[in-house]
Formats: structure tokens, sequence, C-alpha cells
């Protein structure tokens, strides 16, 4: 009996350390959102995308572009998905934004994207 108590709490203690990793590959955004500033696009969303988005997501590239409140806006979206790892974390091969800033994108989308 003590034998089968040994085994199930090592299955047990491997599967948490398996499922429990620590990565930031795909994150999910917490339902329980507060956003008490209002978020600005020029002086917060846009500096954040023109230091983490601009590189890949520019004129006359593959990839949609990036450079302007109208092109930002209209991808609000996808980008905090790709923010969170869904499909693909971006910036690709980049340091993943930290929370506080995916947060705050997704508080900008949450007040309607005002270009303010």
């Amino acid at each position: 009996m003590k034998g089968l108590r040994f085994k199930f709490f090592g299955i047990t203690l491997i599967f948490f350390a398996v499922f429990s990793s620590c990565t930031k590959e795909k994150v999910p955004m917490s339902t329980a959102l507060i956003c008490i500033d209002t978020v600005y696009f020029s002086t917060q969303i846009q500096p954040m995308i023109q230091q983490n988005c601009i590189g890949c997501h520019n004129i006359g590239g593959s990839l949609p572009t990036l450079t302007n409140y109208t092109e930002i806006a209209s991808f609000a979206t996808s980008i905090l998905s790709s923010m969170n790892g869904s499909p693909q974390l971006m910036p690709l091969n980049g340091t993943p934004l930290n929370d506080t800033l995916i947060q705050q994108f997704s508080c900008w989308i949450n007040q309607g994207k005002a270009n303010n």
C-alpha cells in the first residue's frame, strides 16, 4: 500500500512539473481586466508598436504594415492575440512584451481604440 501511494505521489508531482512550467509562450489574458487610467495612442500605444513591431511590420514588407493609427487600430485584435502567443508569439524571435504592456494594449482596445 505504501508503494502505491509513493507511485501516485510521484506521478502527480511529475504531472504538475510538466504542465505548470514557467514559460511565456501562450499566455492567457486575465478575465478581470482593470482599466483605470485612459490609455493614449500617441504616447503609449504608438511608441510600443514602433519599438517592438516596426522592424518587421513596415512599409514594403510582406507582413501587415503597422506604421500609423489606422493600420494599428484595424489590426488591434490580431496584434493583442499575437502578444499573447496566438497563433504565434510576437515579437518574433524577440523578447515577449511584459504583462503590463499587454494589459495596456488591451485596455486601449476596450476603451474604443481612441486616436488620442
